[in-house]
């Protein structure tokens, strides 16, 4: 699906990424874990061409996105939700939503979209409930689930996730990473950013440990749950004792 060989990534002079080597799988929940400030962002926003990079990202087996712009990649269906959610405020849920759909959908109405909205209100009712408030009115679950469910009318072929639980409620987080789960089972890979390593490596199928703008471990999520040293830096160093 996705495969990154020696990428680096710079903000001016300083080099954030370095030489990050990642296999991103067609069908598979993908997440990185690591301290604040380790460069997991910026590996999403090396993907979304959003930052000046060097190496090479091939989708799909065939396509360089290196020397791609930000629209060119996400008229590939690689789609980017930032962290911290970034809905428009001034748009009604549904008018957000329909923003999702400028990469494919063409003008004055020329595709149709109501199944996706279908979908998107079928995952998340509570959207459908709130489809004529202004997005600033909504909570923050609320927001998340807003900016997914834009996300999600994109289309993407590959959905990228940065920190979805941050600022939520335990609970609202839990439903959450089961809608993300429920994602992924309709086809959708997804790469995923969370500071809640715990619930990341259980929902996830694949982990990478990125520290310092380099990949320090990796591993199936299963396994890394186990790992002493995940255990002593993400979950606790008791997590794994009775």
């Amino acid at each position: 699906m996705l495969k990154i060989t020696n990428l680096r990534a710079y903000y001016g002079s300083i080099e954030a990424l370095k030489g990050i080597d990642i296999d991103i799988p067609s069908d598979a929940i993908t997440c990185l874990i690591g301290s604040n400030g380790a460069g997991k962002t910026t590996l999403l926003k090396s993907i979304s061409g959003m930052v000046r990079r060097t190496g090479s990202i091939v989708f799909d087996e065939r396509d360089e996105l290196i020397e791609k712009s930000p629209a060119r990649i996400a008229r590939k269906a690689i789609v980017h939700v930032p962290e911290g959610r970034h809905v428009f405020p001034g748009l009604t849920v549904e008018e957000n939503l329909e923003v999702g759909t400028i990469t494919w959908h063409g003008f004055f109405g020329r595709k149709p979209y109501d199944a996706d909205m279908r979908a998107v209100f079928d995952l998340f009712p509570r959207l459908e409930e709130r489809r004529k408030q202004l997005g600033w009115s909504l909570s923050g679950g609320e927001q998340q689930m807003l900016a997914i469910g834009r996300a999600l009318m994109a289309r993407p072929k590959l959905l990228m996730l940065d920190e979805p639980s941050m600022g939520l409620a335990p609970v609202i987080v839990s439903d959450l990473f089961k809608k993300i789960v429920e994602i992924n089972k309709l086809g959708i890979p997804i790469l995923l950013v969370e500071q809640n390593a715990r619930l990341a490596l259980e929902i996830s199928n694949f982990a990478y440990v990125i520290e310092q703008g380099s990949v320090t471990i990796s591993g199936p999520s299963k396994e890394l749950r186990a790992d002493p040293r995940i255990l002593e830096a993400y979950l606790g160093r008791f997590a794994g004792k009775k």
